[in-house]
C-alpha cells in the first residue's frame, strides 16, 4: 500500500526500488525503479549524455594519442615526409660506347649542356634562346612545373647564373660509322646495327645518375643548400670494333667526295679485320626521322647487302684454272661468244683477238672466261667459289649478320646458258661487299682465306681491360701460294696495263679487279649498274685490301678504280 503521490517504476533488474518525491528521492525496496515524471527524465538523461560526451572526448584523446605514438615511430611515413622535401632529377642513363682498334671512340665524342630549371627562377625566358629544339619544347611543356628538371642546351649557360652539367652526346656532328653502328630510340635502346645488337651489354641496368634538390613547398631549393650529385653504377660495359677511327674517317671523306650511293671497305690484309665499313648515302643517327624516307635508302648498310658482281668475279676462275693447271690457254676473242645459239659479248662488243689469262683479266674478256669456264667444268668453278666464301653470310651476333648473297646450285649449273653468265659473274649469282672483300684478301694474303672481322671484345670503361672475347679467327688456306702469287701478278697487271688503270695510287702499287654488273632495272631507258673495284695494296707486300662498290647508278662521276686509288692515297698518307 503505497503514499498516491508516489510512483513505482518496474526495474528490468529486479533489485532496486527508488522512493521519491518533490524534494526527497531515497532507495526504499529491492527489484522496483521509479517512475519519473518528464521533467526528471530529462534531468537525468542530459546527466548521462554528459557522460557518455565526456567518455567519448577521452577515447578520441586516447586514440589520436596512440595515433601520434604510431606515426612517430614509423619510419616509412618519416621517409614519405623527407621525400616530400627533396626532389631527384636524374640525368640521361648513361650508355656504353664503341671504341676503335686503338681503344679510341666511336661514339661519345661529342658534348651536350643540361641546364638545372628551378621553379621561380625565369628558366623559360632565360634559357629558351640557348636551349636546343628538343630543349626548348621540354620548356614549353614545363614552364609552370614546380619541381626542378633538366632541360637541354646549345652551350654552357653558366655564365647566366644557371646551374649547369656537361654530358657526353651520343652521335658527334660528323658520325662515324652510323651503318655499321646503327641507332637508338627514343628510350635510349638501340634498335639497328650494333646499337641493337648489343644493346644489354651498352645498357647495363639503366640506373642513372641523378641530382638531389632540397626543395620548399613551392620546389625552390632551401636556402644554403645545393643539388647533390649521385653516381649509379649501371654494369654498363663499352665494346671495341676491328675499326681504326683515323681510317674510317678518312674513308667516309673519300667516299663523301666522290660516290652517290655504294660501300667501301678496307681491310688489314694480314689479319682480315676491317678497318673501314662505309656506306653512302649516310644518314645522322641523332635524327633518324628524316632519312626514313629520303631516297637511295640511306639506312641501309650496303657492305651487308648482295649484289650482282660482274667481272669482279673473273679472279675465281683464274684461280681455279691455276689450281687445274689450265691457265696457259690462248683463245681468240672475236668480240663475243656463242654457247648453245646464246650470244654473250663483250664490253661494246670489242674484239679482243687472241688472248691469255694475263690479257683477258686485263681486258676483261668475258668471251675467254666463258669458255676458260667450259674448260674447266661447273663444279670445279662452283667448288673454288665456295672455297673462297661465296654463298655463306657473315654472323657478327646472333642477331647481326651480312646477306647470305646467292651462289647458283650445282644442278642448275648444268644449263649451258646459266653456267655461261655465271663464269663472268652475271646471272643469278649475287654476293655482299663482305665476301668479295675476303675472296680477293685471300689472294693478297698468299692463299689464305679469313673470314672479315668487325669485333674485338667487350671493355670495361674505367679501366680500358678487355673483358669478353666477341669473334675469333677462323682462317684456311684455300689456294697454294705458287697460285696466289701468279695472281697477284695478274692482278697488278690489270692496274698497270688494263681496265683498272685508274686504280694505280700516286706512289707506289696497287692489284686488282674492276667489275661492271647488269642489274636489269632501267631509269630513263638506262641500265642501272653495279660498279666495282677491288684490290690490294702495294703489291709487293700487301698491307690493305680495299673493295668499292657504287650500285645501281648509269653513269658515276667517278670511277670505282679512281676511288680504290684516293683510298690507297689516304691510307699511304696516314703511314707517313
Amino acid at each position: 500500500n503505497l503514499p498516491r503521490q508516489e510512483r513505482w517504476k518496474g526495474s528490468w533488474i529486479g533489485f532496486l526500488k527508488i522512493k521519491y518525491d518533490v524534494r526527497v528521492l531515497r532507495v526504499c525496496r529491492p527489484f522496483s525503479l521509479p517512475i519519473l515524471s518528464g521533467q526528471e527524465r530529462g534531468l537525468l538523461m542530459s546527466g548521462r549524455r554528459v557522460l557518455v560526451l565526456y567518455g567519448t572526448l577521452v577515447l578520441g584523446f586516447a586514440v589520436v594519442l596512440c595515433r601520434l605514438y604510431w606515426l612517430c615511430s614509423n619510419t616509412t611515413y618519416a621517409a614519405r615526409a623527407a621525400a616530400q622535401s627533396t626532389a631527384e632529377v636524374a640525368f640521361p642513363a648513361r650508355r656504353g660506347n664503341f671504341y676503335d682498334c686503338e681503344g679510341r671512340l666511336l661514339t661519345g665524342l661529342g658534348e651536350q649542356w643540361l641546364a638545372l630549371c628551378l621553379p621561380g627562377e625565369g628558366s623559360y625566358t632565360r634559357l629558351y634562346p640557348y636551349a636546343s629544339p628538343a630543349g626548348q619544347r621540354m620548356l614549353y611543356q614545363k614552364r609552370n612545373a614546380f619541381r626542378p628538371f633538366l632541360v637541354e642546351m646549345t652551350q654552357d649557360v653558366s655564365s647566366l647564373g644557371v646551374r649547369c652539367y656537361a654530358a657526353p652526346r651520343r652521335y658527334g656532328d660528323a658520325p662515324l660509322a652510323a651503318a655499321l653502328l646503327g641507332y637508338l630510340d627514343g628510350e635510349g635502346h638501340g634498335v639497328a646495327g650494333l646499337e641493337a645488337a648489343f644493346d644489354a651489354e651498352l645498357s647495363g641496368t639503366g640506373a642513372q645518375d641523378a641530382l638531389v634538390c632540397a626543395v620548399n613547398a613551392q620546389g625552390r631549393l632551401q636556402s644554403g643548400t645545393e643539388p647533390e650529385l649521385v653516381k649509379s653504377d649501371s654494369g654498363a660495359v663499352g665494346v671495341q670494333l676491328t675499326l681504326s677511327r683515323p681510317v674510317q674517317r678518312a674513308v667516309e671523306a673519300v667516299a663523301a667526295q666522290t660516290m652517290e650511293s655504294g660501300c667501301i671497305l678496307v681491310l688489314d690484309t694480314a689479319s682480315a679485320k676491317v678497318r673501314a665499313c662505309v656506306s653512302v648515302p649516310g644518314y645522322d643517327p641523332a635524327h633518324v626521322s628524316a632519312s626514313l624516307d629520303a631516297p637511295a635508302s640511306p639506312l641501309l648498310n650496303r657492305a651487308f647487302q648482295a649484289y650482282a658482281v660482274g667481272s669482279v668475279f673473273k679472279p675465281v676462275l683464274a684461280a681455279a684454272a691455276l689450281e687445274a693447271g689450265e691457265a696457259g690457254r690462248v683463245l681468240d676473242c672475236p668480240g663475243y661468244c656463242t654457247v648453245d645459239g646464246q650470244v654473250f659479248r663483250c664490253a661494246g662488243g670489242i674484239p679482243h683477238g687472241e688472248v691469255d689469262l694475263a690479257a683477258a683479266l686485263q681486258k676483261s674478256c668475258n668471251g675467254y672466261f666463258i669458255q676458260l669456264g667450259q674448260v674447266l667444268g661447273p663444279e670445279r668453278v662452283r667448288e673454288m667459289a665456295v672455297r673462297l666464301g661465296f654463298g655463306r653470310a657473315l654472323c657478327l651476333t646472333d642477331s647481326l649478320g651480312t646477306a647470305s648473297g646467292q651462289l647458283p646450285e650445282a644442278e642448275t649449273l648444268t644449263s649451258s646458258g646459266t653456267f655461261a653468265n655465271f663464269c663472268f659473274g652475271q646471272g643469278t649469282l649475287l654476293a655482299t661487299p663482305v665476301q668479295i672483300a675476303a675472296m680477293m684478301n685471300s689472294i693478297a694474303a698468299d692463299g689464305v682465306w679469313r673470314e672479315p672481322l668487325f669485333l674485338e671484345c667487350t671493355l670495361d670503361e674505367t679501366t680500358g681491360e678487355p673483358l669478353t672475347t666477341l669473334a675469333h679467327c677462323k682462317a684456311k688456306r684455300v689456294l697454294s701460294r705458287q697460285t696466289a702469287e701468279v695472281l697477284q701478278a695478274l692482278l697488278a697487271g690489270v692496274v698497270t696495263e688494263g681496265t683498272g688503270r685508274e686504280a694505280a695510287p700516286t706512289e707506289g702499287t696497287a692489284a686488282g679487279k674492276t667489275g661492271t654488273a647488269q642489274t636489269g632495272q632501267f631509269t630513263a631507258g638506262e641500265e642501272q649498274k653495279n660498279y666495282w673495284f677491288a684490290g690490294f695494296f702495294p703489291v709487293e707486300k700487301p698491307r690493305a685490301t680495299i673493295v668499292v662498290l657504287q650500285d645501281g647508278q648509269t653513269a658515276p662521276a667517278v670511277s670505282s678504280a679512281a676511288i680504290f686509288a684516293q683510298v690507297c692515297d689516304a691510307l699511304a698518307a696516314m703511314q707517313e
